[in-house]
């Protein structure tokens, strides 16, 4: 078997899927233009979707109140300061920022929904990166 994806159910798919084209370079690769307004995004490598959607049915997580480590979409960075600035202009915030023993940097931010995020840039990445 291989990943093809994971599924968030969040507020408002339609934008949240817009902002994480412009401002994390997430490719837009099938929609839903009606309820629930699916919108399924890859990494720049493909191998990698996302899947969001807006079905108030499921229930949507209250985000914002949750501990990032209940749940965190984390993505590569190689310039983490660079890009928490960037997103931050953006309308993430910041939660909490780490430098682990082996000089990996972690920087948890929430999008502007709630969402955490996670930037990641290791001292040895994952293979692939």
């Amino acid at each position: 078997m291989k990943f093809e994806h994971f599924g968030i159910n969040v507020p408002d798919a339609r934008a949240m899927g817009q902002w994480y084209v412009d401002h994390l370079g997430f490719a837009l690769v099938r929609t839903r233009e009606e309820a629930p307004y699916t919108r399924f995004l890859a990494d720049e490598t493909g191998r990698l979707v996302v899947e969001l959607y807006t079905n108030p049915t499921g229930g949507i997580p209250a985000y914002p109140a949750q501990h990032p480590l209940v749940f965190h979409l984390a993505v590569w960075s190689a310039d983490v300061q660079a890009d928490r600035v960037r997103l931050e202009k953006a309308g993430a915030s910041l939660f909490v920022e780490e430098v682990m023993p082996d000089g990996t940097r972690l920087t948890m931010m929430r999008d502007p929904w709630g969402v955490a995020l996670q930037l990641c840039q290791r001292a040895k990445p994952f293979p692939g990166f």
